[in-house]
């Protein structure tokens, strides 16, 4: 790929000016709604910049090259407590919560890489490979539904139901539980944002946790041939894998199998119905549905950023030096849409080479989930397309609701109309 050194602003998205002595609040509607606006902007003239994410103050990183070299870096730590002792997450919050959140992904290795081995091969992609057909099944079910309705929430009755039954059946959840596995997933979709967050931790969480725990139960009673009962016969046979780590894997497994591909898929809904030349080569070329999807991961991936990376010792980065313990957050969507990586950043190309974007980042933390991620995105595609010649939103662009949730690009409803 040819690499254009030059970091200006493209025309097409001239930029946010931002206070250098003023912290950027991921989470605030301004910044939700203009991201990418403050990704031009930072490329150029704030590459390492102060950030904010709820109480924590973090460093930002935007360029590509900056963002490849951290994600890689060993002298960048998950775990905060290596380095800064205390409790993993930095404020109170309940110990049920804590639990969920204590999964591989703010690990360092070899910890890491004791529990990653442990998944892996759940998600290897001679491992998925075969569930395509189930998936392709499933997607033209739903849209028989959402056809005979003629105008509908896509988000909700197809975006999120492929995922959440593919991961269900995954985990060995039986048919009648679906409707209260599925609500528990709703909380990890809309309740992060805004005051829902505090209901979010206070309560929904504990009651997800809690559920959670009887669903681990019931596989000690009663295995399967599932991803959860093959980890607990993992735990039981002496690979270390505690009840607390149970649970989070768990937790993890329904975020990495679920929570980005519901919004890679929407977002590549709304791409695509933004730019309908594209939509059109894509209807007349269903071969590219592959290279479409890698576009949409580059141009408008729903993961926005990592979690925290912290300084094991004073590193620079961009002429900034960043304190050891200091928290550092590369941010993924603007490295996606770097000129000096990937030429006319801002136009979506669905014939493009995006393989070298950062949305499921690199190194030893790259995304458990990728694989499957995209294959499930790519079957949504085909099948939506296939059957809906006339797709079209249902509100302007400007209408649909984007949460404002640190590290996303996700909306919360997708109306649309199919006939």
């Amino acid at each position: 790929m040819s690499v254009n050194p030059s970091h200006s602003a493209n025309p097409v998205n001239p930029g946010r000016a931002v206070n250098p002595r003023k912290a950027i609040n991921l989470g605030s509607q301004d910044f939700s709604q203009h991201k990418y606006e403050y990704y031009t902007y930072l490329r150029e003239h704030l590459p390492v910049a102060k950030g904010r994410l709820a109480m924590l103050k973090i460093h930002l990183v935007s360029r590509y090259a900056d963002c490849m070299d951290l994600v890689k870096d060993p002298r960048f730590a998950r775990n905060r407590t290596q380095i800064n002792g205390g409790r993993r997450i930095p404020f109170p919050v309940p110990k049920s919560v804590e639990t969920l959140a204590l999964s591989m992904i703010v690990e360092d290795d070899p910890e890491h890489r004791r529990l990653r081995n442990i998944v892996q091969k759940a998600f290897a992609p001679k491992s998925l490979a075969a569930m395509q057909g189930d998936m392709e099944n499933m997607a033209h079910t739903l849209m028989d539904a959402a056809l005979a309705r003629g105008s509908v929430d896509l988000q909700k009755e197809y975006a999120l139901q492929i995922p959440s039954r593919v991961i269900s059946r995954m985990i060995g959840i039986e048919p009648e539980e679906m409707p209260r596995f599925q609500d528990s997933m709703r909380v990890l979709s809309s309740g992060l944002s805004g005051w829902n967050i505090l209901r979010t931790i206070f309560w929904d969480l504990r009651k997800t946790a809690g559920y959670m725990r009887e669903l681990i139960a019931r596989k000690r009673r009663e295995p399967g041939d599932d991803i959860l009962s093959r980890l607990i016969e993992a735990e039981e046979n002496g690979d270390q894998l505690s009840e607390n780590e149970l649970l989070s894997m768990l937790f993890l497994l329904i975020i990495a199998g679920y929570e980005t591909t519901v919004h890679l898929i929407s977002n590549g809904v709304i791409t695509l119905l933004e730019h309908p030349d594209e939509l059109a080569r894509l209807r007349a070329n269903p071969e590219l549905a592959g290279s479409a999807v890698e576009e949409v991961l580059r141009y408008l991936p729903p993961v926005q950023g990592t979690k925290m990376n912290y300084a094991r010792q004073d590193i620079e980065i961009a002429g900034v030096m960043i304190r050891q313990g200091e928290p550092v957050m590369p941010l993924l969507g603007s490295a996606n849409r770097d000129p000096a990586m990937f030429p006319e950043p801002d136009v979506f190309d669905i014939s493009r080479d995006s393989s070298k974007h950062l949305s499921f980042s690199q190194g030893n933390h790259f995304c458990l989930g990728a694989f499957l991620a995209r294959m499930e995105a790519k079957v949504a595609l085909q099948v939506l397309l296939e059957r809906s010649t006339n797709l079209r939103l249902a509100v302007p662009k400007s209408e649909l609701p984007l949460a404002a949730v640190p590290g996303w690009h996700r909306y919360t409803a997708l109306p649309v109309h199919l006939t």
